[in-house]
């Protein structure tokens, strides 16, 4: 091997080499270059050896993007994801046809050359200088191997691919000084099933493993003589030779590849034309990507893992970081979805939500004390097409939700355990009038009051004139009495309950803080189905709150290797003790046995516990409710906010007005149902409420003025803003009536958008009727 000088430097012998061997490259086989070779030559003469020793000395190979696959719980698949659906195979599963063809047809002196085929150059100068262009390139299969790094290197950005690939003389020379390097360090075989795992090979389908499957939904490993052929023959001109929208070009390409075979000697003469006559065979696999491949309705849930991988620190410090990890692929994700739970939810979800109908419901299905989500499903499914969506109703809007949905009175339970947290024995009485004006002056965070206007006080009612209290504690939460709980958060103030809802992960949708308004007691504040459901989750786990987790774990594969990768871990709080715990599910099992949640009782001796939320006019419809060991929440509505529930077909079925415990309630009860089979039977541990009231005497031990008022489950305030800055001044109230009212009028004009948190579908504020 040529030596260097004492000075480190190369003679002037090897110098002229280098230089000989760059040019002759660099001028005569710039393959795909349309220059005339000898003018090439001359391009190529000056500074070539001084910019081929400025090169770095090593090729930087990144790792191949790959096909990522999302798996349930139990191992199945859930849906594949990929920046190329490639999958690396080793050269042993690849067919000895497939390698023999690729190499006749793209480099037939392979085995015979270095890092340049010098004969393969001396031919194409020839040819090309004779056709006065370029009619013939050299570069060896090495050379194309680099140039394929190169552009994988790029990914998607239009700018790196085009300068990748740009025909140009300095491109051909770093291809040359990284092709001998590759060559010294890789040897033959790697390099061409390296080759075979980068090359595009049209539709989509980068690498042979790839190929094989989407043009004959088969491995590479089993590729025949003629199938081999074909897909050789694509690598040239994926456009041109494609057997899909070409079969006659691609017939010609193929049989062009077999008579390469059997003049290089890998095949007899008698097999190639035998090959040629048999048809191409194709049996074409769809590209089939994204979550809108998901198996079991699951697109939702597909979608939120990538928003998990994409959002959380543990996967990469910056989003940039992240997101270049999920393009290369190669990830096996094993998540929490249990594939009976998701099942059951769909098929429930089906059974009573056309995706047709004029609303939609979302559900989720949470597991108490792990945080782990066991099902995510919607009525308008994943995709592009009508009565399609690509927006996660289940779920924040920071995670591919929208904005939410006023949670009604399934947030009554948390004002409930605030209450008891602070001291408020269980059978505590509130005199609970049909109508009343909120109280004022109500104790906010930081030292603040929220005070009613006096001079316009903002007023609720309940659902009907008949609804007369007092109530105490258990039968106000079974017929969701809002009179009584706007008289608890007054009571107790607003500060403790937004604490505790802080505790529990219950959040507005839209990422924005929670008002210091009495109202919210009401369920005034937009919520996703998951915070709701995990927030039910605390209850049923006697107190234990847990953040919602998606992802069990994470490996992938880089080259030959498989490493496995960190991932977010649900942590766990105690939110509320266990007594308080435990007496919000004996309230809460008051519900479904005997109040607003009738009909999502599961009984067959399983404990269940829930809540009914309806909304201001019926925009939307809840059902939030759990076992010890699943919770889960149903929200019903227009995810536009503008449809009504009232004079409405839903799944097939009429409704005059839709009620929590009508129409969510019964999609609850069903999805646990089968949720649940073969799921071992607790119970809660409840204690013992005794009445607060003297049902004989109509006593009323709690204080509190005014009359009484009970609800079926969707009462609640009209109007429609909490008073200037949120209530904190004051309030204001123009609606009134119960079930079937007129919607309020405002007494005077105010921009749409003012208040806080105001939409089509009632207000944020101290108005709206919640039940």
């Amino acid at each position: 091997m040529p030596k260097k000088r004492s000075g480190g430097g190369l003679s002037p012998t090897q110098q002229a080499a280098k230089f000989l061997g760059v040019s002759v490259l660099a001028g005569a086989v710039l393959a795909g270059i349309a220059l005339p070779a000898v003018g090439a030559l001359g391009l190529a003469a000056k500074g070539s050896v001084e910019s081929f020793d400025e090169l770095p000395a090593n090729l930087k190979t990144p790792p191949l993007s790959q096909r990522t696959t999302i798996l349930d719980a139990d191992g199945g698949q859930i849906a594949t994801v990929y920046s190329r659906d490639r999958t690396v195979v080793p050269l042993k599963d690849i067919a000895p046809d497939m390698q023999k063809a690729i190499v006749a047809i793209e480099d037939s002196r392979f085995y015979q050359h270095g890092a340049v085929d010098l004969k393969g150059v001396l031919r194409a100068l020839n040819k090309n200088a004779q056709s006065g262009g370029v009619s013939e390139g050299a570069s060896t299969l090495t050379q194309q191997y680099v140039k394929n790094v190169f552009v994988e290197e790029a990914g998607d950005d239009p700018t790196k691919v085009a300068q990748a690939t740009q025909q140009t003389i300095g491109r051909k020379i770093r291809e040359l000084k990284y092709a001998i390097q590759v060559e010294e360090e890789l040897g033959k075989k790697k390099i061409l099933e390296n080759y075979l795992n980068i090359t595009f090979f049209g539709q989509q389908a980068y690498g042979v493993e790839a190929a094989a499957r989407r043009y004959f939904s088969k491995s590479a490993k089993d590729l025949n003589l003629q199938e081999s052929a074909l897909l050789a023959g694509i690598v040239q001109s994926p456009s041109r030779y494609d057997p899909v929208n070409d079969e006659a070009e691609a017939t010609k390409r193929r049989n062009t590849v077999l008579r390469r075979m059997a003049e290089v000697g890998d095949i007899s003469r008698a097999q190639a034309a035998e090959a040629m006559k048999a048809p191409l065979g194709l049996k074409v696999s769809k590209p089939r990507n994204g979550c809108i491949t998901a198996v079991k309705g699951a697109g939702f849930f597909c979608d939120y893992v990538r928003e998990v991988f994409l959002t959380d620190p543990v996967f990469g410090k910056t989003r940039e970081a992240r997101a270049k990890v999920w393009n290369q692929g190669g990830l096996t994700i094993r998540t929490t979805m249990d594939p009976q739970a998701q099942d059951s939810a769909q098929r429930s979800i089906k059974d009573h939500v056309y995706k047709s109908d004029p609303v939609a419901t979302a559900v989720t299905l949470v597991e108490p004390g792990t945080g782990k989500i066991l099902a995510m499903g919607q009525s308008r499914p994943y995709g592009f097409k009508k009565n399609e969506t690509q927006i996660n109703l289940s779920v924040d809007q920071a995670m591919g939700g929208g904005m939410g949905y006023q949670p009604g009175s399934t947030f009554k339970p948390i004002v409930a355990a605030a209450a008891l947290e602070d001291g408020m024995p269980a059978n505590k009485v509130y005199s609970s009038p049909y109508r009343m004006a909120y109280p004022s002056p109500v104790a906010a965070c930081d030292g603040k009051k929220w005070l009613n206007d006096p001079r316009n006080p903002a007023k609720l009612e309940n659902e009907n004139s008949s609804e007369v209290g007092p109530y105490d504690m258990k039968e106000a939460t079974a017929k969701s009495v809002n009179t009584y709980y706007v008289q608890m958060i007054s009571d107790i103030g607003i500060c403790p309950v937004t604490t505790m809802a802080k505790k529990m992960g219950v959040v507005r949708a839209d990422g924005d803080k929670m008002p210091q308004v009495p109202s919210i007691a009401l369920g005034t504040q937009e919520m996703s189905p998951l915070t709701m459901a995990n927030a039910y989750a605390t209850f049923a786990s006697r107190g234990m709150y847990c953040t919602p987790v998606a992802i069990e774990s994470v490996s992938q594969r880089v080259g030959d290797d498989t490493r496995k990768l960190e991932v977010p871990k649900s942590t766990c709080s105690r939110a509320m003790s266990e007594k308080t715990a435990d007496t919000i599910n004996a309230l809460l099992k008051g519900v479904v046995e005997d109040g607003t949640g009738r009909k999502a009782g599961l009984g067959n001796g399983r404990d269940s516990a829930g809540k009914t939320g309806t909304t201001d006019e019926r925009y939307a419809a809840w059902f939030v409710g759990y076992t010890p060991n699943m919770a889960g929440a149903v929200w019903v509505g227009d995810p536009a906010h503008k449809r009504r529930m009232t004079h409405i077909t839903i799944g097939g079925r009429p409704y005059d007005k839709v009620f929590g415990g009508e129409v969510p309630g019964p999609i609850w009860k069903d999805m646990m149902y089968g949720a649940l089979e073969g799921k071992p039977v607790e119970s809660f541990n409840t204690v013992h409420i005794p009445d607060g009231i003297d049902r004989d005497r109509g006593d009323d031990n709690g204080g509190g003025n005014g009359g009484g008022g009970r609800d079926d489950g969707d009462n609640g305030d009209n109007g429609d803003n909490d008073g200037f800055i949120g209530g904190l001044v004051g309030g204001n109230n123009n609606g009134g009536g119960g079930g079937g009212d007129p919607v309020p009028t405002p007494s005077f004009s105010i921009p749409e958008g003012f208040f806080r948190g105001q939409d089509n579908g009632g207000g944020n504020g101290n108005g709206g009727r919640f039940g």
